[in-house]
């Protein structure tokens, strides 16, 4: 499972060329098996990250949960680990997903929950769903 999600994302990062707005390609598995590639759309404004691409591609697609996600750099720079934003979204939305890290001894399958000290999901609630009907609100739960 973890050489066909990160050979996915490597292949589409070489194939990305110059265009400074797509530098970084993503791959995601579902629970069949299929793989879902994205790359990353760089704009000034702020732009999004290839797994978050990966996310909207997969969900377009109906894959359900996802189990593996990879990320690489174009230009060679081969396997990156995913930031921040990338790894709260992946928590809160597939939050079993294997996330592939390049390590001094080579890629690794990481849980995302590894990646937080302690696990915290943030999940928007509806404004039907709230108390108070005047907007959406966040709830946090936290689990050791």
């Amino acid at each position: 499972m973890e050489r066909r999600v990160i050979e996915a994302a490597e292949v589409l990062a070489r194939s990305l060329g110059s265009d400074p707005n797509h530098t970084v390609a993503a791959a995601a598995m579902d629970t069949n098996g299929r793989i879902h590639t994205a790359v990353n759309v760089h704009h000034f404004t702020g732009g999004s990250c290839a797994e978050l691409v990966a996310l909207g591609v997969a969900a377009t697609a109906q894959a359900g949960p996802l189990v593996a996600m990879a990320a690489a750099g174009d230009g060679g720079r081969g396997l990156i680990s995913p930031c921040g934003r990338c790894r709260q979204v992946m928590l809160d939305l597939h939050p079993d997903i294997l996330v592939a890290v390049p390590t001094v001894t080579g890629p690794q399958m990481r849980p995302i929950a590894r990646f937080f000290r302690t696990h915290t999901s943030f999940q928007m609630r509806r404004p039907s769903e709230c108390s108070a009907s005047t907007g959406a609100t966040m709830t946090r739960s936290h689990a050791a």
